[in-house]
């Protein structure tokens, strides 16, 4: 257990780092950032940074050595430089073995299965050419995704029908893949929760996302789903979490069927947009729990305050704070991210229904 005055150590300084460090401070924890790019949202609230590339071995040791636990905000942080941390003595939580799996959407759809958790129909794409005969296979329409790197919707284009190929192996570059048929979904949820070092599971509420243009725009709690498929959904991230030996909050993104059935769509090793309400709302904010977790604390409890609705502020979206920042109902939360881009995720608003 990390005692309040040690220093944590966290790889990327986006957002969800930011939120992290800021939740680390609170408990009385120092902040370490290692990122690749200098005066990034969460550096600006953080005791400490290094600006160093991910493969520079001898920033990564000294890193290792003034912290007492790594974790990070983002998957696509190299597995190998997580290993490299462990190898120099700072424990990695969650472990390199599940940043790898998630990393790689065919490797994350197999692991899944083989804890019994569904998923929608897919093939793995090497070439061009093998498009058409996993299109026969699953059926259309189909969605074809990079293998890795993508989120928010980058990496991705559907595809209709065998003459819309070649064009969208040109969208996504001509890049390693995954060919996944499309869910009839009846909507999204999905399960944020944390698993301890003593193996301890906390799960919060169900969210109910909705995405535009493959971003997540607005989360709802209570959802809409049926106890017994909330059950089920919870359920099955309980097993993922112990499959891996996990450590910190997971979430896992659920496609749910009009006939109940859950198919994941994707597993998130790290906080997630859709737990942002948790902050304004629940006893334990996600990122606390990720750090009490992680620092090998007991969790904390996940009782939720109010019903809550979270909107992501996207690009311009932003300069409306002033109205945000008035209205009783309504916490805002900005990131202090220096450009304005359309899409870019700029800050999040979180309004309270009270009970």
């Amino acid at each position: 257990m990390l005692p309040p005055g040690s220093t944590v150590g966290i790889l990327g300084g986006g957002q969800l780092g930011r939120m992290l460090a800021l939740a680390a401070a609170r408990l009385g924890f120092d902040v370490h950032i290692y990122a690749d790019e200098a005066d990034t949202p969460a550096s600006r609230v953080a005791a400490r940074t290094t600006v160093a590339a991910w493969d520079d071995e001898a920033a990564l040791k000294a890193f290792a050595a003034d912290v007492g636990v790594v974790t990070f905000e983002f998957e696509n942080v190299p597995a190998r430089t997580a290993q490299i941390l462990g190898q120099a003595g700072a424990p990695v939580r969650p472990n390199a073995s599940t940043l790898a799996t998630a990393q790689d959407r065919i490797d994350e759809k197999m692991f899944l299965a083989s804890v019994g958790v569904p998923t929608t129909p897919f093939a793995p794409i090497a070439a061009e050419a093998d498009i058409a005969p996993a299109l026969a296979q699953i059926g259309a329409p189909a969605i074809l995704k990079t293998r890795r790197m993508g989120y928010d919707g980058k990496g991705q284009t559907r595809i209709a029908g065998s003459d819309e190929i070649a064009a969208a192996w040109a969208t996504i570059g001509g890049a390693p893949a995954i060919l996944e048929k499309v869910a009839p979904f009846a909507h999204e949820i999905s399960v944020i929760a944390a698993r301890g070092i003593d193996g301890d599971f906390a799960a919060y509420d169900i969210c109910h996302n909705v995405h535009e243009h493959g971003i997540l725009h607005v989360t709802r709690i209570p959802s809409i789903t049926v106890p017994a498929t909330e059950r089920a959904a919870v359920s099955m991230t309980h097993a993922v979490a112990d499959a891996l030996d996990y450590v910190g909050v997971l979430c896992i993104e659920f496609f749910v069927l009009p006939d109940g059935a859950l198919l994941a769509n994707e597993m998130a090793p790290r906080v997630h947009n859709s737990g942002h309400w948790t902050e304004a709302a629940c006893l334990t904010s996600q990122f606390e729990q990720h750090i009490r977790a992680i620092a090998g604390w007991r969790l904390g409890p996940t009782t939720r305050l109010a019903d809550v609705e979270m909107t992501n502020l996207l690009g311009a979206e932003v300069e409306a704070w002033e109205n945000f920042a008035a209205d009783p109902d309504v916490r805002l939360h900005l990131y202090g991210k220096r450009d304005v881009r359309d899409g870019r995720k700029m800050g999040h608003v979180t309004k309270l229904m009270r009970r």
